[in-house]
């Protein structure tokens, strides 16, 4: 397999992955998922699951620029949350970033995340024909 490591100075990591792994060849782009850490800071952004799901997406759609990708590319978004009662929040924060057709989404209920984040988000991107 050709793997291309994507890396976004936008976006942190907190253990030994890559952002993104463009497989190649072929269309799609697998981005790891993305706690709401503040690059600039290091730190988690304070707020609740809207915010926290602003900075994710924030992270995530850095990386989608490194590999030369925006949110329309998007196909596949899984969305781990640590309390499920912050779903209609963090639905409402995702909707500002996407457009219709949505991209196919996976909610799951977690117990915990790292760094004690209330939401964590990865994503699947495919590159246009």
């Amino acid at each position: 397999m050709n793997r291309k490591a994507i890396t976004a100075a936008q976006a942190s990591t907190v253990g030994p992955y890559s952002h993104g792994i463009d497989a190649g060849p072929g269309e799609l782009v697998y981005l790891s998922g993305q706690t709401p850490l503040d690059p600039a800071r290091g730190a988690l952004v304070g707020g609740g699951a809207a915010e926290q799901t602003r900075q994710c997406l924030r992270n995530l759609l850095a990386v989608l620029e490194a590999a030369g990708l925006a949110a329309q590319d998007v196909v596949k978004v899984n969305v781990y949350l640590t309390d499920m009662a912050d779903f209609a929040e963090m639905n409402a924060a995702y909707a500002e970033h996407f457009a219709q057709p949505y991209p196919a989404r996976t909610t799951v209920g977690v117990a915990a995340l790292p760094l004690g984040a209330r939401v964590e988000i990865e994503l699947v991107a495919r590159r246009p024909r």
